[in-house]
């Protein structure tokens, strides 16, 4: 006959006497077990405590088992309940090297990095900021990352010197956003000189862990220049490719137009300010075609022009990259890509209204001293 084995019988310790305690601690520990997750270490010192606050205490190792810890840690809190009571309960401030970077010191890094142009440079590193201020370079680091200055990089800008900027920038962005009825609207430019290139050496193909490679040196074999009309309602092009860049090319162009566009349509042209759009031959074939408006946009602002957008695409996919061995190729590849892109044209949208394009320009105008000027 086999003889039972029964639990282990807990080792009983010292007789606990209850812990007091009074309606507020009780409500307050009640309040900490509802805590969240994220202070549940609390909420657990919070349900040792009323264990033992009954009328029978429990032994130390049963409250243990029961929550799920070790009798050291429900030791731990009971005492230091005794000694603080509730503020025992609360963790006291870790040991550790206290914070060696003062406030001053910070400040110093950042009103030099914007301030101070450093010497026999044009901008900090991290090295010479390190040096400068008795920080290390990793400190100096967290201080820009912090507040985000970027000292090696830089940025351009281009203030318009047209007088009549203000009305351009109005006329323009009021076309992209309120077209006139019975009306298309074309944005208009020329992409000249655009170089058929063709390498000194043949390229080497994408492989698995290599990038294409190609030579740094390259043959040039002509020129070419592309004329565009981007409908801005619909995303398609309007093209025409000339040898040459001058208002003879950019009048036919127009009667291109003419011919493309429904008779039945104005046609409003935003172009830019090169001189090939204002001489006394285009204006006499505008005054002879009446339903078509030109719209310049000010001096210094192409940004303003929607086919430019287009322009980066089509170098982008076709022509930064491309090979070509002769003019003749280099335009055949560009006729093709823009067929493939008038199969689907893409409209692009302009989304900043004349008011806010003029307050983004007052804020930066409010950075250069002495703009006023």
């Amino acid at each position: 006959m086999t003889a039972s084995v029964d639990a282990p019988v807990p080792r009983r310790g010292p007789k606990l006497e209850p812990l007091l305690l009074s309606s507020g601690e009780r409500a307050v520990l009640e309040r900490w077990v509802r805590r969240a997750s994220s202070v549940q270490a609390v909420a657990l010192r919070a349900r040792i405590v009323p264990a033992f606050a009954g009328i029978h205490v429990p032994p130390i190792v049963v409250v243990a088992r029961e929550l799920g810890v070790t009798a050291d840690t429900v030791r731990k809190w009971r005492r230091r309940f005794l000694a603080e009571r509730l503020d025992g309960l609360v963790d006291e401030p870790r040991p550790g090297r206290p914070p060696t970077i003062s406030v001053d010191q910070v400040e110093t890094v950042v009103v030099t990095t914007l301030e101070v142009i450093p010497k026999n440079a044009t901008h900090w590193s991290r090295k010479a900021m390190a040096e400068h201020s008795g920080l290390s370079k990793s400190t100096v680091g967290r201080i820009w990352r912090k507040f985000q200055l970027k000292s090696h990089l830089t940025d351009t800008f281009k203030l318009s010197t047209d007088p009549l900027f203000v009305e351009k920038v109005y006329d323009v962005v009021g076309l992209y956003f309120n077209p006139p009825e019975g009306a298309v609207v074309l944005s208009v430019d020329e992409k000249s000189q655009i170089q058929a290139l063709d390498r000194s050496q043949p390229v080497l193909p994408m492989m698995p862990g290599m990038p294409e490679r190609r030579t740094h040196d390259y043959v040039r074999n002509g020129l070419t220049t592309l004329f565009a009309a981007f409908d801005v309602a619909t995303g398609e092009v309007i093209t025409s490719l000339h040898r040459r860049h001058r208002a003879t090319e950019f009048k036919k162009f127009l009667i291109k137009l003419d011919k493309e566009v429904p008779a039945s349509l104005d046609v409003h042209l935003i172009c830019d300010n090169y001189a090939t759009h204002k001489t006394p031959a285009i204006k006499k074939w505008l005054l002879a075609h009446p339903r078509f408006h030109l719209h310049f946009t000010p001096t210094g602002s192409s940004w303003l022009n929607l086919v430019e957008r287009w322009f980066a695409e089509l170098t982008n996919k076709q022509i930064r990259r491309g090979v070509h061995r002769s003019v003749q190729a280099l335009e055949k590849d560009i006729r093709n890509w823009i067929a493939a892109w008038n199969t689907d044209p893409k409209p692009y949208v302009w989304t900043k209204s004349a008011d806010e394009i003029l307050e983004r320009l007052a804020s930066y105008l409010n950075r250069i001293p002495d703009s006023e000027d």
